[in-house]
């Protein structure tokens, strides 16, 4: 039994693949450079000012004090 290409000589497999399938290895490069920006990018939007923005509030604020109703508004 034989070994796959990949394993027994995996640079020049990957020359290969750039040469007759580039969308699947632009998509392999893409799919593994996600874990990379995700460890530096947000370190270095930091060091650049960036700051993160307030989290979305989850509760509508009650206002204090009674319902103030709209004037100029009734049927007639």
């Amino acid at each position: 039994m034989s070994n796959p290409q990949f394993w027994s000589t995996p640079f020049r497999y990957l020359r290969w693949a750039a040469h007759e399938r580039p969308a699947y290895m632009g998509a392999c490069l893409l799919g593994l450079s996600g874990p990379v920006f995700l460890a530096t990018i947000p370190p270095i939007r930091h060091a650049l000012g960036d700051v993160d923005p307030e989290p979305v509030p989850l509760t509508y604020p009650i206002p204090q004090g009674p319902r103030v109703i709209p004037q100029g508004y009734e049927d007639q």
